[in-house]
């Protein structure tokens, strides 16, 4: 009877030969929450009406509409919608 060899490879190889980070390996994305939820439900019907609209201007909306968020926060989320402005 043949005895089979187990060859271990540690996943350091493993991932350098699926061109994959360990990082990436590792990962587990977070679930957006509630509010995250709607503040991007309101800039999407937002940028429907007004497509010009860039993060600037979507923020000054939402703060008269009594939302506070800050530009790096919506140009964050405008850029995981992937939605951007139709002008330079």
């Amino acid at each position: 009877m043949v005895k089979m060899e187990q060859r271990i490879v540690s996943i350091s190889r493993q991932c350098e030969l699926l061109d994959v980070s360990r990082t990436g390996l590792y990962y587990t994305a977070k679930p957006v929450n509630s509010e995250e939820l709607k503040l991007m439900e309101i800039i999407d019907k937002q940028y429907l009406k007004t497509p010009w609209y860039g993060s600037r201007q979507l923020v000054r909306h939402l703060k008269r509409d009594g939302y506070s968020i800050g530009r790096k926060r919506m140009r964050r989320l405008m850029k995981n919608m992937g939605i951007q402005s139709i002008a330079p």
